[in-house]
């Protein structure tokens, strides 16, 4: 079956790229779970697409990278989350929440894919979290959680 990948599914190749694969797998488990679209003779729009909005999210070269990488490491970011006594926070902080506080201390865009938790952050006070810019730049951002 051949099938066009949305998602980057590890082992099988990145978003945009055409693959094959057994009946079984791509029906039952890629197709339904939204990371790979059926291939068409039409899909090449659908490709195109996809890789565009790849590229632009991508960061550009190595001396961008190391530019971002920069940014992060000196902007000061603060989570403001609801927290309860003693500073235990209801749930946990997520990647979308601090994805968006990087990108408003920062000015630069955020993904919430890049960025990599040990552990989920579940306290106030200060906490590291990775953002993984390319294979080779990973930048450490120094986060502090508040109450709102």
């Amino acid at each position: 079956m051949k099938l066009i990948l949305t998602q980057e599914v590890i082992g099988l190749g990145a978003p945009g790229d055409v693959v094959e694969v057994k009946d079984g797998y791509g029906r039952n488990y890629l197709v339904p779970r939204g990371d790979a679209i059926r291939w068409s003779r039409g899909g090449e729009k659908t490709i195109e697409a996809i890789k565009s909005a790849r590229a632009s999210r991508a960061v550009r070269d190595q001396d961008h990278a190391a530019e971002i990488k920069a940014k992060l490491e000196a902007a000061q970011v603060n989570v403001k989350v609801r927290s309860g006594e003693g500073g235990r926070l209801f749930g946990a902080v997520t990647t979308a929440e601090i994805a968006s506080a990087l990108t408003e201390a920062s000015g630069e865009q955020v993904d919430k894919r890049t960025i990599l938790l040990g552990n989920p952050i579940k306290s106030l006070g200060a906490h590291e979290v990775s953002v993984k810019l390319t294979d080779e730049v990973a930048a450490t951002v120094a986060l502090n959680v508040v109450t709102a």
